[in-house]
């Protein structure tokens, strides 16, 4: 798998998380995981995170520690994340999270960085025959994250980039499935290849990079945007625009944890339990009650992934 951001994952993968008694003794350059939030009033969910990325070196049985992060993010109020794989390795670690907790729903890819990797090496469609195989699950709730990256893959690889991003797009229709886009410096090409391909009744824009133009495309689609952590940055101005012209019906929030740690904590590890931070910045930049951004944030969650409660 490519490396996106100085992680890689382990063979031990939920053993990296805190606990719900926090996890100070976690260490990540140097610095613990943040303390916990105060508690949201209204309960959400965190509908993008990768509880395979190690951001520590602790051990620890798989299933414990991912009962004890999703503790943690339950102490928060954040009652359920959607686990996102972006190769195979992490899609079948998906497949086995969704069966040892029920706060978690699951999202199968392969990365748009990794598709040329994988074209060139001939193995791209055996890839994507597992992902489709994987994604029948039926705690599986999204295609994703897939789409297109052009910051870390240059224009020779952009054509297979686009290939694996159209075969995700026909995997998540012909499923049934939410499709969960990955878009880095790519907008005017990901909404052209769904046009295109015509997009699945359920699009997700995970961790939401574009402005009020993309924004505005997204509304009139109907489809989701999902805000992380980069929301609360200061300088994110593009951001601020998109979200206060957004339909709030098709908002949503994650961490993408353990990256993109929302202010004040950017550079500490994110985790599902710091979706607060998040929420309320969200709702100080719209004007808007707290209680009333999570109530909507987890009324449109279940409507773009189905309830948590179904088997």
């Amino acid at each position: 798998m490519i490396n996106r951001s100085g992680y890689f994952p382990g063979s031990t993968p939920a053993a990296y998380l805190p606990s719900a008694e926090g996890a100070a003794t976690v260490r990540h350059k140097g610095k613990g995981y943040p303390p916990a939030p105060e508690p949201l009033p209204v309960p959400v969910m965190d509908n993008h995170t990768h509880f395979d990325f190690p951001a520590g070196d602790i051990a620890g049985d798989f299933t414990v520690a991912l009962a004890a992060a999703l503790d943690a993010a339950e102490a928060a109020g954040v009652q359920g994340a959607v686990q996102v794989g972006t190769d195979l390795e992490s899609s079948r670690f998906t497949a086995s999270a969704v069966d040892a907790d029920p706060r978690l729903l699951g999202a199968v890819a392969i990365h748009p960085n990794d598709a040329p990797v994988l074209a060139s090496e001939g193995t791209l469609e055996p890839a994507l025959a597992e992902i489709e195989a994987l994604a029948a699950h039926p705690r599986i709730r999204a295609i994703g994250e897939t789409g297109l990256d052009y910051f870390r893959t240059g224009e020779d690889g952009r054509e297979r980039q686009h290939y694996s991003f159209r075969r995700h797009i026909d995997i998540a229709k012909r499923l049934g499935l939410a499709l969960q886009i990955h878009d880095r410096d790519a907008h005017d090409d990901v909404v052209r290849l769904l046009k295109e391909e015509g997009a699945p009744d359920t699009v997700v824009f995970h961790c939401f990079s574009g402005d009020r133009e993309l924004a505005r495309t997204c509304n009139e689609n109907g489809w989701y945007m999902s805000f992380s952590g980069t929301v609360t940055f200061k300088n994110s101005h593009g951001l601020h625009e998109a979200l206060s012209i957004a339909d709030r019906n098709l908002l949503l929030v994650e961490t993408d944890a353990p990256f993109l740690t929302p202010h004040p904590h950017r550079g500490r590890p994110n985790a599902s339990y710091m979706v607060p931070y998040t929420v309320r910045s969200m709702a100080d930049r719209m004007g808007v009650d707290l209680s009333e951004l999570g109530a909507g944030l987890a009324s449109n969650t279940v409507r773009a992934y189905g309830s948590w409660a179904e088997q």
